[in-house]
């Protein structure tokens, strides 16, 4: 008998090959992995429904859109942090989501090669600075720039025209929902461009240069191969960003003004869920606590609303076009 067919009956009389007990172990340990993410996101939803049942008991699902928060009295509604959180993670959505496109257009299309590390590497620092550093920063250098120069030039400007105007009257505070919703957009954008960098430098080169080789500009192979060829990841890197921007805590603490008073102007202060619950939540007990909890219910279902209206348009998508 051979030596391979003397090890091959030698295994078939040991039983299974050592590899497939590898695979098995491999195979439950993932299966171990993926059902403790469900087990860790059923139990953070079960102790905010437990803990925000006093305050749906108290005042019912009309929490959601009363704008009273006042802990003397121990009457507290939603409605004021729910605003000021879409408010500010719509404005960063509209500062971010064309700046961030364009630098990774930049980078992919336009950029010499002697410039694109420091640029890509510039981006990922951003990602990297703390977000305490970002509201301290916006305090002390933003907020007082936008409260003598830029403020006051768009409640003198944009503040006259119809129907928008209403967005910008007021005094300048220099804290507010805009401001926040800036820093916000300066916090997101870097997360934006990375992820779309890497989705436009996955357009297989071909296409390209078969869209210039017919005559076609930068502009219109962007607009015609890149575009569409990566849509599904730009979708997700808005999404993914936009997740952000609903949960930032700390730096919109800073400058957000926290007031639960909701105002036409989005210069005026304002309050997100995030920064209620960072300001109130240590000294919080009874009722109030509560209510922050039933705000942090509010936001993980917002959240997750978010990731499955996401989910459902990047399957649409890839359903079209393939």
């Amino acid at each position: 008998m051979t030596p391979v067919a003397m090890t091959s009956a030698n295994h078939s009389r040991g039983g299974a090959h050592p590899g497939r007990l590898g695979n098995i172990l491999f195979g439950g340990s993932a299966w171990i992995f993926g059902i403790l993410v469900l087990i860790l996101l059923l139990a953070v939803m079960i102790s905010l429904v437990i803990g925000a049942a006093p305050a749906f008991s108290e005042f019912g699902i009309s929490f959601v859109w009363t704008e009273v928060w006042n802990p003397v009295k121990d009457h507290y509604g939603a409605l004021s942090p729910l605003y000021g959180t879409l408010i500010t993670s719509i404005i960063a959505m509209v500062i971010g989501v064309p700046v961030s496109l364009g630098i990774a257009i930049f980078l992919t299309e336009l950029c010499p090669n002697y410039l694109k590390r420091p640029i890509s590497t510039a981006v990922e620092l951003l990602a990297a600075v703390p977000s305490i550093i970002y509201g301290m920063w916006g305090l002390f250098v933003l907020a007082p720039l936008m409260q003598k120069y830029i403020e006051p030039f768009l409640i003198g400007t944009v503040g006259h025209v119809i129907v928008l105007g209403d967005l910008f009257q007021g005094p300048p505070y220099g804290i507010g929902l805009f401001t926040a919703g800036l820093i916000l957009s300066a916090m997101v954008l870097p997360y934006m461009v990375s992820i779309m960098r890497d989705v436009f430098e996955t357009v297989p080169p071909q296409l390209r240069e078969s869209a210039y080789g017919l005559g076609a500009t930068t502009w219109e192979v962007v607009r015609s191969v890149v575009l569409p060829y990566s849509r599904v990841g730009v979708i997700g890197a808005f999404m993914l960003a936009l997740g952000r921007a609903l949960g930032e805590t700390m730096a919109v603490t800073f400058v957000v003004g926290n007031s639960y008073h909701i105002a036409k102007s989005i210069l005026a202060p304002g309050s997100t869920i995030s920064a209620s619950l960072a300001n109130e939540f240590a000294e919080a007990d009874g009722l109030q606590l509560s209510s922050l909890l039933a705000l942090g219910f509010l936001l993980f279902v917002l959240t997750f609303s978010v990731i499955g209206v996401a989910r459902l348009m990047l399957m649409r998508l890839q359903k079209r076009y393939g």
